[in-house]
């Protein structure tokens, strides 16, 4: 039951749709302009830098208190499932963030809220996420390629240190947890199948962060 209640909790922050919701104070629905993703990557695309950060932050926080919240609640007297609580709330809040009932089902791809995941799961999963999605956006400027890569390394990582015993709990609820990662790893994928055609075929476009990279960004549309 207290799986449940984690995804259910989860869910709810991942409802708030921080792109949508900053559209719609511009007077746009993001998900009509760009690429039609209502996420960080269009927001910024579509919305310029400010936009595209202050998204960013929300769709990170939701999922931290997301998984606060219901550690709070369950962590002190299940201790041994902390972290089996965290993953779930984490689900949730992708899940909502990805399939908001009230917007048809039609969110984001949750890249964003797993950086709050990987943020609030436990600090070894912080240098690994900034060096890798860092490591390869700057090289390539391809926000799909991180994501994915991020997404494989996390699933090992998340192995690695549960194979550890880092996380201090029982191969059976390891298991579980290694399950819920897969999981999330797979949907991650799915969400970005039409990015890793256009990678397969050459024609993804790509992200620049400078002004002065602009006049890039436009060639690689072209």
């Amino acid at each position: 039951m207290e799986r449940v209640i984690c995804l259910a909790i989860g869910y709810v922050f991942g409802l708030f749709q921080t792109s949508y919701i900053y559209g719609k104070i511009h007077g746009i629905d993001i998900r009509n302009y760009g690429s039609g993703n209502a996420g960080t990557t269009n927001t910024l695309r579509v919305m310029g830098f400010k936009a595209g950060v202050l998204v960013l932050f929300g769709d990170i926080l939701k999922c931290i208190l997301a998984v606060t919240v219901s550690t709070l609640i369950f962590g002190r007297a299940h201790p041994e499932m902390l972290y089996i609580f965290k993953i779930y709330a984490a689900a949730g809040a992708i899940l909502g963030h990805n399939f908001p009932f009230y917007l048809h089902f039609k969110g984001g791809k949750g890249i964003a809220v797993t950086a709050g995941l990987i943020l609030s799961f436990h600090p070894y999963f912080i240098p690994m996420g900034v060096i890798v999605f860092f490591g390869i956006f700057f090289t390539t400027h391809y926000v799909s390629l991180g994501s994915l890569v991020l997404y494989i390394c996390f699933l090992i990582e998340m192995v690695a240190l549960g194979q550890a015993g880092i996380f201090g709990m029982s191969q059976t609820l390891l298991i579980e947890l290694y399950v819920v990662s897969a999981l999330l790893t797979v949907m991650a994928f799915y969400k970005h199948k039409e990015n890793i055609k256009r990678l397969m075929s050459g024609t993804e476009r790509k992200t620049y962060l400078s002004h002065k990279n602009k006049e890039a960004e436009k060639q690689d549309k072209e």
